[in-house]
């Protein structure tokens, strides 16, 4: 059995490295550690912080936990973060994923998460992307293993309407002389 998050939420934080000089918040449920006094959980809470990128989040996880590549669910929510960094692509076993409250603006960038095979819930709300027509379908379409998108489950018919759009999307840009996405 693993222990709960490292929680490292209300810290303050102006970038994710600023987080190993931190002591994660104490929580119902005690941390537990090896030998190396590396933190036995699979989660990682930084919400409510000021971070804008995340840059050495890698070193951060090799920091708190014993097991960093084995990370389930990263908590990112009301930050300031701008783009989704490519280090989330490398959290290969992620499930579940946070960045709602964020200040992400471009609705494409979601498409790089679309390489995590496990990733089965997202929470983007409150980002200017919500704003962003067809975000929804967009975001389903471009991971197509979820089951929760916003803490609402995505259901078959939500699948199946995104890959129609993105399909017909792609017949249009063909009709206009626009090769076809790869």
């Amino acid at each position: 059995m693993y222990s709960p998050p490292v929680d490292l939420s209300f810290k303050d934080l102006n970038n994710v490295t600023g987080a190993m000089l931190e002591v994660p918040r104490n929580g119902l449920r005690p941390l537990r550690t090896n030998s190396k006094n590396k933190y036995l959980s699979h989660s990682l809470r930084i919400s409510n912080n000021n971070i804008t990128n995340l840059v050495g989040l890698e070193f951060v996880l090799s920091h708190f936990l014993a097991q960093p590549s084995m990370l389930g669910w990263l908590d990112l929510s009301f930050n300031k973060i701008t783009s989704i960094d490519c280090v989330l692509c490398e959290l290969k076993e992620l499930r579940i994923l946070y960045l709602h409250g964020n200040d992400i603006w471009n609705l494409f960038e979601v498409n790089k998460l679309g390489k995590l095979s496990h990733l089965h819930t997202i929470t983007l709300h409150g980002n200017v992307i919500e704003n962003t027509k067809g975000y929804r379908s967009h975001v389903i379409w471009a991971l197509p293993h979820l089951k929760s998108m916003d803490f609402s489950t995505v259901i078959h018919q939500e699948k199946v309407f995104a890959k129609m759009c993105k399909n017909f999307k792609q017949v249009k840009k063909e009709d206009n002389g626009v090769p076809p996405d790869e």
